[in-house]
């Protein structure tokens, strides 16, 4: 365990937030050696995996309901110096990723296809989708193991051990993927049915790598099977504060299936361009998103131990460092960015679509950096509602604007790209001014009335 509550905060955001983005530059390597070989398989490859992804927001939206949960409580309770409950929480955090697994497996196979069917371009994007789908659905029920034990981790202000098992499974798929996908060496060229095989045995690897760690070395947090009875006051208390931010996460799955339809009549080589452009565009987030990560514990310690002035430190310096990372990636996408998409194929209409969307949507570069980290602030304060408001609002704005646009003569593809500009930037805004309204709640009443909700609840079963 290691205590945030001292020292300068941008030094810690730092030290916590730079093994994160190690770790996410090896998921962007992965990421970009994926995309490189599933874009020389065509583009209703491209499409059909791009548009497949999707449904990642939804298992993303379902892990954070875990992650952000089990961050705020473990991190609260370290601050208060309650190793007992932080213990009962992760293990808590694990019955409910079996259960989500379950769940996960049973309805992205029941219900994939019919999903699928509606926002692919044509039939053979739509086989190629479903293909890569069901051979990485194991890899997808996994996540929820992964994301308990990492975000309990993290919660303790431990991030390097988590990072080491994400570079290691990153480097495991990223040798798989040529093997699996286009036949490098003694594998079988199996296409995308390859990608989705490689990501699944890596995130196996993981799973198993992380669970050695906290048999062996890990002492804060454990695994205690006396305490995986179901505790319906913890869950209680885990949903009020992880349903929000998964909820979050799942407008996200809204709004880029929603942008799938907008531009099906448009062709697969459109549905490709954006694939290509989007995977590259949540590559870039990767470093921003880490100091997110960062904030997030680094805000529920010092919460847990009364300290707003701290609270406060933190959240200034991540919109500061989120925004200088933000600012520089913004630059660099209106130079050239044909050059990133042209390393992944040679179809000017392609290059066109994918090189114009990150030039026009690199505009809210800055604004998304703040988005993340007031993120991070409220999984840190214990309250995601304030998150879920602002993505609501951003979709609320983005969907009726985008559909009215598409039935209008002249309908053109970057009219989508300049509405989420709109959007995202109000979201920009209304989550800081959140912050602030959260500050006021939370941090400017005694420190012992801030803290006594959370225990009451705790203990109120």
């Amino acid at each position: 365990m290691k205590d945030l509550t001292q020292g300068s905060t941008t030094k810690i955001i730092l030290a916590m937030a730079v093994p994160v983005a190690a770790g996410m530059i090896f998921q962007t390597l992965y990421l970009l050696v994926d995309l490189y070989f599933v874009a020389a398989l065509g583009d209703d490859s491209v499409a059909g995996v791009g548009t497949a992804g999707t449904l990642l927001f939804m298992i993303m939206a379902l892990t954070q309901v875990l992650g952000v949960s089990a961050v705020a409580l473990i991190s609260q309770a370290v601050g208060r110096k309650d190793q007992e409950h932080a213990n009962l929480v992760f293990n808590q955090s694990l019955v409910l990723s079996a259960l989500c697994a379950a769940i996960t497996l049973l309805a992205g196979y029941l219900f994939a296809e019919s999903y699928l069917r509606s926002i692919t371009a044509d039939e053979a994007a739509l086989r190629e989708g479903l293909t890569f789908l069901y051979w990485f659905l194991p890899g997808m029920a996994l996540q929820f193991a992964m994301m308990a034990m990492a975000s309990s981790l993290r919660a303790t202000g431990i991030v390097k051990p988590a990072m080491m098992v994400q570079v290691l499974t990153v480097v495991l798929n990223t040798i798989l993927a040529p093997i699996l996908i286009a036949g490098w060496g003694p594998g079988p060229a199996l296409g995308v049915l390859g990608a989705g095989l490689a990501s699944s045995i890596s995130i196996t690897v993981g799973v198993a790598l992380l669970t050695l760690y906290f048999f062996k070395l890990e002492k804060y947090v454990s695994f205690d099977t006396t305490l995986w009875q179901p505790r319906f006051d913890i869950w209680k208390k885990m949903l009020e504060i992880g349903l929000p931010a998964g909820g979050e996460m799942l407008l996200l799955f809204v709004y880029f299936s929603v942008v799938y339809w907008l531009i099906a009549d448009f062709g697969a080589p459109a549905q490709a361009g954006f694939s290509i452009g989007g995977r590259i565009m949540q590559s870039i987030f990767m470093p921003t998103m880490a100091i997110a990560f960062a904030v997030g514990p680094i805000i529920g310690q010092n919460f847990g131990a009364g300290k707003s002035t701290r609270v406060r430190e933190t959240f200034a310096s991540g919109i500061i460092l989120s925004s200088i990372v933000m600012f520089i990636t913004t630059v660099i996408m209106q130079w050239r960015p044909e050059v990133l998409i042209m390393f992944f194929t040679d179809e000017a209409e392609v290059i066109e679509v994918g090189a114009v969307f990150l030039q026009l949507i690199s505009l809210n570069f800055v604004a998304q950096g703040i988005v993340f980290t007031c993120s991070g602030v409220f999984q840190g304060l214990g309250n995601t509602r304030p998150a879920l408001a602002s993505s609501g609002i951003r979709l609320l704005i983005f969907v009726p604007t985008a559909v009215y646009l598409k039935y209008q003569p002249g309908f053109a593809i970057n009219m989508v790209w300049y509405v989420s500009i709109v959007s995202v930037t109000a979201q920009a805004i209304i989550s800081f001014v959140l912050v602030r309204q959260e500050f006021v709640k939370k941090l400017d009443k005694p420190v012992a009335e801030s803290t006594v909700d959370t225990e009451q609840s705790e203990t109120s079963a």
